[in-house]
């Protein structure tokens, strides 16, 4: 395989300097707010984007250095395999996060349930639509047996 590079297209701010006692989901984030300040030259890519109420932020876990095949996640205490997580110590250290979209101004968005690190990386903005992205039905694997609430759980450093 040949490499794949990626150029940011902007940069989250957020309240979050050290990547330890963060929300490790937006779902822990409720109400933290924080910017995308995107690049000028992707301006015109934000047309129509304010009528969504949420987006999907793909983006590059910057402070992740290596990766491991297994993980034990912030939610359990047993070893997972990493595509069975959501951990950041990744082969290809991308994150995702569905924030809520509250503003939209030239190019930097407002956007609150931020469970991101201040300065880091975006690769790309997609708007979230329920009728393609919520799927409440399907199976939840090994997290429908944990006990911990993702809306509690703060990370540590294990990722780090």
């Amino acid at each position: 395989m040949t490499g794949i590079t990626f150029t940011p297209v902007g940069t989250v701010r957020s309240p979050f300097h050290d990547p330890r006692n963060m929300p490790i989901q937006p779902l822990g984030a409720r109400g933290v707010r924080g910017t995308i300040e995107l690049d000028p030259v992707y301006a015109a890519g934000l047309r129509d984007l304010a009528g969504f109420s949420r987006i999907i932020l793909l983006y590059h876990f910057h402070r992740s250095e290596g990766y491991a095949l297994e993980v034990v996640p912030f939610l359990d205490k047993t070893p997972h395999g990493v595509f069975a997580t959501r951990a950041p110590r990744r082969p290809n250290a991308i994150g995702l996060s569905i924030l809520r979209l509250v503003a939209v101004d030239g190019t930097t968005l407002t956007v609150e349930d931020v469970d991101i690190l201040d300065g880091t990386p975006v690769l790309d903005i997609k708007p979230y639509v329920p009728a393609f992205d919520a799927y409440p039905d399907e199976r939840s694997g090994w997290l429908a047996t944990t006990g911990d609430d993702p809306r509690t759980v703060r990370s540590d450093d294990r990722f780090c």
